[in-house]
């Protein structure tokens, strides 16, 4: 199988899941094996959101609408073509996934598939359901990934190279475990916002979707902001006031609850509009249902502070702080080349062959 046939087999795919979009379920003609799949697709999602109540399954359509738009032939093409694909022999790689959020684990398995590569995964509980499916279907679509995509439930055994994704606890047991293999590890990491004061509502509702996208659970979901000293709020509350309706999910209110109880008896200081806390705090990882916020006092110094940290922030949102920004609104819509922790998967896994 050559380069431009696994490329094509990803097209497929994404074409079938553009089936499963925001906009709705909708069933269209000239998609591949749509008959044999189609059906058992929607159970599976309906499986998973019973599994994992954080799956819901606005949260999962999103998430597969953002891959249909990435697996097309254009995108495909234009983040292959800057690689050498001389593979001398097919390698065995193994992905130990996440589950925070649907899908998490996609873009590894699409690289290490892509190179020509052999994948053994590792699911996360939280998320057992989907992947197998969608890799049922490409080896319909494609039937010589028949034998090179494997999943199991127990350790990784006999693989050449791995790709594990945990907690900063789970990061060092897997460079421990895996200390002679080659291997990408990652760990926790989290998301800013840089605010100036100075910001549109269209911005800020922009920004909204940022934070409360998979409710926050995911690593590039915005879980801290930096304002100047003496911002006023009333601005930021006003824009995300579009998520309001979020409260009305039962997993998120008892989590809003349960946090704000926590304040309350704490008697931490903190502010809330009935969805969402916002606390000053110099952590980069929040609770649910909470952003964390820090002032700062001039762009320079904050610059600096980022850098010193920028192995424990996955994402930038800001408006002319620096050329490593993401747009408001776009953290949950990365490009195929934007590469998890800046760690380019591909050249991995050409590197092992």
């Amino acid at each position: 199988m050559d380069l431009q046939q696994r490329i094509n087999a990803f097209v497929k795919l994404g074409e079938f899941l553009g089936q499963f979009s925001s906009d709705g379920i909708e069933k269209k003609e000239g998609i591949a094996h749509n008959d044999l799949f189609f059906d058992g697709f929607k159970h599976q999602i309906k499986i998973a959101g019973e599994h994992n109540g954080w799956f819901t399954s606005d949260s999962m359509r999103y998430a597969f609408t953002g891959w249909s738009k990435a697996l097309t032939l254009s995108n495909l093409e234009t983040w292959l073509n800057p690689y050498d694909f001389n593979i001398k022999e097919a390698k065995t790689i193994g992905i130990i996934m996440a589950g925070n959020i649907p899908l998490v684990g996609f873009h590894d398995f699409l690289s290490v598939l892509v190179t020509g590569h052999k994948v053994l995964v590792k699911q996360s509980s939280n998320d057992k359901h989907l992947m197998p499916f969608l890799a049922k279907y490409l080896e319909y679509v494609e039937p010589t990934f028949k034998g090179c995509i494997a999943f199991t439930d127990d350790k990784l055994e006999n693989f050449d190279a791995v790709i594990a994704t945990g907690s900063d606890n789970t990061a060092r047991y897997f460079e421990y475990y895996f200390q002679n293999k080659p291997s990408i590890i990652r760990r926790n990491r989290n998301s800013v916002a840089i605010l100036t004061g100075k910001e549109s509502e269209v911005q800020l509702e922009a920004l909204s979707n940022d934070i409360f996208r998979y409710y926050g659970l995911g690593c590039r979901s915005v879980s801290k902001l930096f304002v100047p000293k003496g911002y006023d709020f009333d601005a930021f509350f006003k824009g995300i006031y579009n998520w309001h309706p979020i409260i009305e999910e039962s997993k998120y209110a008892n989590n809003y609850d349960y946090n704000k109880a926590v304040y309350l008896m704490s008697e931490f200081d903190m502010l809330e509009n009935g969805f969402l806390m916002i606390k000053e705090d110099e952590n980069y990882g929040s609770p649910i249902a909470t952003v964390f916020y820090e002032f700062y006092n001039s762009v320079a110094e904050l610059q600096s502070k980022l850098k010193q940290d920028e192995t424990k922030i996955q994402c930038i949102v800001a408006d002319g702080f620096d050329e490593s920004e993401i747009e408001f609104g776009q953290t949950q819509l990365p490009k195929l080349w934007d590469y998890a922790d800046n760690i380019d998967t591909i050249t991995f896994s050409l590197k092992i062959c």
